[in-house]
């Protein structure tokens, strides 16, 4: 259980309620023209304030309600206490609002609800009910007393002076808290992605990992490899829905592939226009298949910058790129009669004898394609032919042939 709501109301830390102007000009607390005595006058009255304020604050904030009794209202009456005590430190002084004391005791008060999960919200709505009743209270008793109205006035610049430090002070603390637990929820959660990427870790591992990271394990994932500087963008873009891991020289991301219509939609319209190489889906033990797949074609160039690339259509790629050195070896045989040739020929004539195993030596279709005249087609094949001999009627050199082709075409 967290330390209590501070007992009095937080404005906007960037308020400042203006003080008492000295002659040289130097800005006074309000606390300053206050009499002296005044604690002391009051103090009667401050018992029934402390209790109201206890009593009131869960009535009337519902995120209380539920932590009137136990620690919660020990924690309570001690703030309460704590402030009060403070607050009557002031009058008649030049002091700061908080003692090194009372200032460790808001900042605790505030990052101890961001621990307790309570909202910035509920906290500024205890402060702003605890205000409330201070002021009334203590006017009333002032005006009880008799004293001037320029006293009641004071007191009521005073407090709202007081609360502008003391909610500034638990306000920075909840952001802080905040920002220290989002900054440790992103280590548990690229840690988790590296797991799953790596492999070989254990299921209760994963599962421990996915417990602090805050994220479902699903089922079936995906695994994504984007350019480096894509990082920061795909953060923003996957936000809770997806793990992302920053590295040197690409950005992996692990998102959830089920259910494959609806997800897959919604994921594709998060990636697009980031180059991204959507990898095939798998159970999550096979997330390190994934990622292979993915950055082999993303290392091939087929990442875009328009629509992601999803592998699963471009799976023949990937097993072309899965052993370039075989493909170089395989190439460097079955391409052996264009040696002596020169490199511009070499760069035509491969590209002719690509168009004619791909339309089974139709003229028409590859002159199309090549953006000569059927005749010139007739030539080039012809030389080919002189090259090759009879492996271009061979069913398995034809093969070899093209797919050694294909992969230099990438």
């Amino acid at each position: 259980m967290s330390q209590p709501p501070a007992p009095f109301p937080d404005s906007s830390p960037a308020v400042v309620h203006p003080g008492l102007t000295s002659d040289d000009g130097e800005w006074s607390p309000p606390w300053q023209s206050l009499p002296a005595d005044l604690p002391e006058k009051l103090a009667p009255a401050l018992p029934a304030v402390m209790a109201r304020m206890i009593q009131d604050v869960p009535d009337q904030i519902p995120a209380y309600a539920e932590a009137r009794d136990g620690k919660y209202g020990r924690n309570l009456s001690h703030g309460v206490r704590t402030a009060f005590e403070q607050l009557m430190r002031l009058p008649g002084t030049d002091l700061p609002a908080l003692n090194d004391d009372s200032r460790a005791l808001m900042a605790t008060l505030g990052a101890g609800e961001f621990r307790e999960g309570r909202s910035m919200d509920a906290l500024l709505g205890a402060y702003r009910t605890s205000a409330r009743i201070v002021f009334r209270d203590l006017s009333a008793e002032c005006a009880r007393q008799g004293m001037d109205m320029s006293v009641v006035i004071d007191l009521g610049e005073s407090i709202w002076a007081y609360i502008d430090e003391l909610s500034s002070v638990s306000a920075q603390a909840y952001a802080q808290a905040q920002s220290a637990q989002a900054g440790l929820l992103e280590l548990y959660r690229s840690d988790l992605a590296s797991a799953l990427i790596r492999g070989g870790a254990e299921e209760k591992e994963v599962q421990r990992l996915a417990a602090l990271a805050d994220w479902r394990l699903p089922r079936r994932l995906a695994v994504v490899v984007l350019p480096a500087t894509a990082g920061a963008d795909v953060r923003h873009r996957l936000g809770r829905t997806g793990l992302v891991v920053e590295r040197e020289s690409e950005v992996v991301a692990v998102v959830d592939a089920l259910p494959p219509r609806v997800r897959r939609e919604q994921m594709l319209r998060l990636l697009a226009g980031t180059a991204a190489v959507v990898g095939p889906a798998v159970e999550w033990g096979l997330a390190p298949h994934s990622y292979r797949v993915a950055r082999t074609l993303a290392v091939q160039g087929r990442g875009g910058t328009g629509d992601p690339v999803l592998a699963e259509h471009h799976l023949a790629r990937v097993v072309l790129g899965a052993e370039p050195r075989v493909v170089a070896q395989l190439a460097g045989r079955v391409l052996a009669p264009l040696e002596g040739v020169t490199a511009a020929k070499r760069e035509i004539l491969e590209a002719t004898l690509l168009s004619w195993l791909t339309h089974w030596g139709q003229r028409a279709p590859i002159a199309a394609e090549l953006g000569v005249h059927p005749q010139t087609v007739g030539y080039r094949v012809g030389r080919l032919r002189e090259l090759f001999g009879d492996a271009l009627d061979d069913p398995d050199a034809r093969f070899d042939l093209e797919l050694v082709l294909r992969a230099r075409r990438r």
